[in-house]
Parts: structure tokens; sequence; C-alpha cells
């Protein structure tokens, strides 16, 4: 019996010891709360009939390549009223329902409009052209509630990519109250109908964030999403790192990459242009090759793993293959940073959810 404190003792330091983050063996732990991957394209991919390969090279479904890989959530975006039945509610709720099913969680981007929204567009659905802008924020109200009663994703965005505002051009930053007030209609039906479902503010980029999150300083969301291409957003992680580190010390909130992607390959699989076909498009330390595409976000997992107030990273365009021939006009601009290669093989890349 007297041996128990000494035993006890023991087990305290080598726990004391073992305080860093890492396991006994001396591997780095994944502690973050978000390890994702944005799925966007799956239905169409789907119907393509396209066949996808473990690392093993057996046949396996993309969603069950992704869970054995270590990914946790999966990002699906959601558009209005879409031309194609593409992200619609519809399909997205669908798709969601199977997501849960396969134990992720989801991570919706809200777009409100009927196609994309990122920086450079922000065009308000169709069916709300007409609307004054008291009915306008009674409609994005609405819309949101319905989103979190239905679908019940774990996290959600309030617009993608909301740099100069959103639902323009009523929702312009310049026009900074209607601004406001129309997240703040949407935040609201989160918080009235959500049932703990954490909102996500998401900025392309990290010039410019601190000012903008502090126009926002009053509202109340949970996590600040920055999206981070070395294309658009510059090759310096240090300033990358600065970021994360200060904005969400500044405002009281979470942090995480939402979107991030690396090519392993300048080459293509179809007659699309690519949107990374250079080296000067990426970082010189990080080659575009398997290893090259793994040892890129491994680091931004790393960064943000050694930040106590970061939760994760999404990927961006981890399923877009090009799925629609090599003849394909309109196909992938994409497939060379997708999480497959052109023989439909998953790669190295998605050991680092590991």
């Amino acid at each position: 019996m007297k041996q128990f404190p000494f035993l006890f003792a023991i087990f305290f330091v080598v726990l004391s010891c073992n305080g860093n983050g890492d396991d006994p063996t001396g591997e780095p732990v994944n502690k973050l709360e978000i390890k994702g991957a944005d799925m966007s394209y799956l239905p169409e991919i789907r119907e393509s009939g396209l066949t996808f390969f473990n690392e093993q090279d057996k046949p396996e479904e993309m969603l069950l390549t992704l869970k054995n890989a270590g990914v946790n959530v999966i990002r699906l975006r959601l558009w209005h009223n879409p031309i194609a039945p593409n992200s619609d509610f519809g399909t997205v709720k669908t798709l969601a329902e199977e997501i849960r099913s396969k134990g992720f969680k989801l991570l919706l981007s809200v777009q409100y409009s009927d196609t994309w929204a990122d920086p450079g567009h922000q065009t308000k659905p169709g069916k709300w052209n007409n609307l004054n802008f008291a009915q306008l924020k009674d409609s994005v109200y609405h819309y949101t509630k319905k989103i979190v009663e239905e679908i019940q994703p774990e996290y959600i965005q309030i617009g993608n990519e909301i740099n100069g505002g959103f639902l323009w051009p009523e929702g312009r930053i310049a026009n900074l109250s209607q601004f406001t007030q129309l997240l703040q209609s949407g935040i609201q039906a989160v918080r009235d109908h959500g049932k703990g479902t954490k909102i996500m503010i998401h900025y392309a980029g990290f010039q410019h964030a601190d000012w903008f999150y502090t126009q926002l300083a009053e509202l109340d969301y949970d996590i600040i999403g920055l999206s981070y291409y070395p294309v658009w957003h510059g090759k310096d992680l240090e300033i990358l790192k600065t970021n994360l580190t200060q904005l969400p010390v500044k405002f009281s909130k979470k942090i995480m990459i939402a979107e991030t992607s690396y090519p392993w390959t300048f080459s293509w699989n179809d007659a699309t242009t690519n949107i990374i076909g250079s080296a000067e498009q990426i970082l010189p330390e990080f080659p575009a090759s398997f290893q090259g595409q793994k040892n890129f976000l491994q680091k931004i997992s790393d960064m943000l793993n050694a930040n106590p107030n970061a939760i994760g990273f999404c990927y961006w365009g981890s399923e877009w293959v090009s799925y629609k021939g090599k003849d394909a006009t309109n196909g992938s601009s994409y497939e060379n940073q997708a999480f497959w290669d052109f023989t439909n093989s998953s790669l190295p890349v998605l050991e680092v959810y590991k």
C-alpha cells in the first residue's frame, strides 16, 4: 500500500512531462476540433460513375476514404436557387444527412446567392431582387432559420468570403450599418433555432482582416474563418501565423483556416484551364508534388495545432477531379489540387489528417 503514493507521483510526472501536446512516442498530437474537407461537388461526381481508390489501391467511396483518413468535418456550399440543382437546398440537405450518418460533422457555407459568392461576387438571390431592406432582413432571418432547423449544421458561415459585404448592393461593406444588420439577421436566426450551431464569419486572406473584424465587433459569432491561398494571399507564412495568433486574442474568438489548397502537379487531366499552373503561384519550399502538397497542408495543420485559439482547417476542392472527361472545357480547374490523382487514387496528403 505504501507504494501507491510513489507510483501516483511517477504517473503525475509522466503526464506533466507530456504536457506539450505530444504522445508518449514523441509524435505530435493533433488536437484540432475541425479537420475538414469541402465536398460540394460530390453529388455530380457520383453521377459520373467514376471509381475511386484508397491508399491500398482498392475501390472505395470518397467519403469513406476521407473518414478512414481522419477527416471529421465535411464542408458544403449552399446556394439559394441555382440554375442547376447542384448545391441547392434539397441536394445539400440529403447529402448532409448522409454525412452525419457516416460520423462526420457538417460545416455549411451559406452563400446567400444563386451562384458563387466571394470577395468579387456577392449577388443576392434573384427571388429577393425586389425586396425593400426590411423585407431583405426578414428573408435572411427566415431562410437561415429554415437551414438550421432542417439541416442542423454543427458549424455555419453567414456568408462566404464577405470581405466587401454580401447581398449586394444593400449589404456592401461601404454601407456598414446595412451590412451588419443583415449579418445580425442571420446570426439571430441561428441563435434562436440552431441548437448549439457555431457561427463563423468568413474573410478571404488576412490583409485588412483586423480592420474588417473590428467593424463587426458588436456581433455575436464564434469563429473567425480565414481563407489562405498563396497565389492570392501572399507567400509569407510568418505573416499568416501572426494574424492567426493576434486576431482571436483581440476579438475573443476562435479561429480557423476555412479554405486552403495546394497543387501536387502542374499538369492537367481535362481541357479546362487550371487555376494553378506555374511555380510562381506557389511557395518555393513546397514544390508541386505529392510530397509538396502533403508538406504544405502539414505546415498549416502544425501552425494551427500550436495555436491555443485555433480550432482547425478545411481543404477546398478536395473532391474536384476532372469528372467530365478529358475533352471537357467546363470541367475542373482544380484537378491538380484534389485529394485524388489522375487515376482516381487517393494521395499522401490525407496522412495529415491522421
